[in-house]
């Protein structure tokens, strides 16, 4: 053991450095909709809640669609500064921060369109869609915002400067929140809001993010050498297209995740809303934690990228296999967490003593796929972070669309196991993707430290 600890210690310390901050505020992301499910939870009653759910389940799949597309200049960025290409990661960021707005307002368009003609089919409690729909379209608003502040924070984080983007989450979260209970309550004279004040404050606190975040990347002296290559004119058709092409299998890879998870909200929700409202808190808990091993995922992906374009095969290998080691260890206390506290968790969200026994059995669930779920994203970023990204986006479409969904409604629908059934084949379709992914990163990694090795040798 401690002959293997010594082999990897090195990169466990690099990899928290860099991996901790980002982390943070990854879960930024989540814990705005944790929030948000808080406050409804205990001052609006299990009907908001509910239709929160609803909401958040939909909404998850455009915002993750974002986000993803997002990630695509981080490993770019990532690479060339490893090659000493500063000016490039400057015409990067302008070709991102066009690309990031553009898919912000398509979103916007496609979820409008989808909250007046889509929602009313999926067969909900009329109570629920009635508070869901302005809703949703708030978040979708908020995609906007949210997808400038990550261009900027993928910029900073491709060069290794994590922190304030960590922070400014931090702080966003706390306004949030504040805002979130104030208008929701009513407080300071405010006319109170109900579910809809937590949809304007999370409106409001990501647009104040995105100001900060873009005021701190072209105020920092850090990034003066590189945002000599950014201009309007540096928008181009070939640096926008090298951004897509890794950021929208990554969009995909992640699509294919959530919207699972959203499709079965969906089945859940004809089975009533308290076993929606079960659902959306197990769900919320396991997302944070899914949200933190992303934030290890983005690290790993900016690590494997630099030593990608540095061609050191050898080190991202040893670097790769200590963010499976660091996330494996986080994932089981998580795991634990939920399992010895699954009666107690579902109290933070709400007090309905008949939802709480539903989130406390899913709880346990979650734990089991907490594990797989932490491998499977932790081996997209380091693939991601090598460029590879299309067969990996095939491996998450058929774990969770050929595999785990259809299993988790045969068993819950079928086979009437109820929303246990449900939850048992997102568990498969989680554990069938961290296999698959892990072996595809051995084969590749394996494949071009040899091919390394024999130019070495020849020469």
């Amino acid at each position: 053991m401690s002959s293997f600890y010594n082999k990897y210690r090195a990169h466990y310390g690099d990899n928290l450095t860099l991996a901790i901050p980002v982390v943070i505020s990854q879960l930024g992301h989540t814990l705005v909709q944790t929030a948000d499910v808080i406050i409804i939870g205990h001052f609006a009653g299990t009907i908001s809640l509910a239709a929160v759910s609803l909401a958040n389940s939909i909404f998850m799949v455009p915002l993750i669609i974002g986000i993803g597309i997002s990630y695509g200049s981080t490993p770019l960025i990532a690479q060339h500064n490893g090659r000493k290409q500063f000016a490039e990661c400057g015409q990067l960021l302008s070709n991102s921060l066009f690309i990031n707005v553009l898919t912000g307002i398509i979103l916007f368009g496609l979820v409008c369109l989808g909250s007046v003609y889509f929602l009313d089919q999926l067969h909900q409690s009329p109570d629920v869609l009635k508070l869901a729909k302005p809703f949703l379209m708030l978040l979708a608003l908020s995609v906007i915002p949210m997808l400038v502040f990550n261009t900027f924070k993928q910029f900073a984080e491709g060069l290794g400067f994590t922190k304030q983007a960590m922070m400014i989450s931090i702080w966003g979260n706390v306004l949030n929140i504040l805002l979130g209970v104030t208008f929701v309550k009513g407080l300071f004279g405010i006319h109170p809001m109900g579910m809809m004040g937590v949809g304007y404050s999370t409106l409001i606190d990501r647009c104040l993010m995105a100001t900060v975040m873009g005021f701190y990347v072209f105020r920092s002296k850090h990034f003066k050498e590189y945002l000599k290559g950014f201009a309007l004119k540096n928008i181009d058709r070939i640096r926008s297209l090298s951004i897509l092409k890794i950021g929208a299998p990554v969009a995909l890879q992640y699509t294919f995740e959530i919207s699972a998870f959203s499709a079965a909200a969906i089945i859940i929700g004809t089975m009533g809303a308290l076993q929606l409202a079960g659902h959306q808190i197990a769900l919320s808990m396991a997302s944070m934690t899914y949200m933190m091993a992303s934030g290890l995922s983005a690290a790993a992906a900016i690590k494997s990228g630099n030593y990608f374009g540095a061609k050191d095969h050898g080190t991202l290998r040893l670097s790769a296999n200590a963010s499976y080691h660091i996330v494996l260890v986080f994932m089981t206390l998580t795991a634990l967490i939920f399992t010895f506290g699954n009666h107690l968790l579902p109290w933070i969200y709400t007090s309905d003593k008949m939802v709480i026994p539903i989130a406390a059995q899913l709880l346990i669930l979650a734990a089991v796929f907490q594990l797989f779920d932490g491998a499977q994203v932790v081996g997209l970023g380091i693939l991601r972070g090598m460029g590879d990204v299309n067969i990996p986006t095939v491996i998450t479409f058929l774990a969770y669309w050929v595999v785990g969904l259809p299993v988790g409604y045969v068993l819950g629908i079928t086979l009437n196991l109820g929303i246990n059934g449900v939850w048992y084949g997102l568990v498969l379709g989680l554990a069938v993707s961290a296999i698959l992914l892990y072996f595809r990163f051995k084969i590749i990694s394996k494949h071009h430290r040899d091919k390394q090795d024999i130019i070495i040798a020849r020469d």
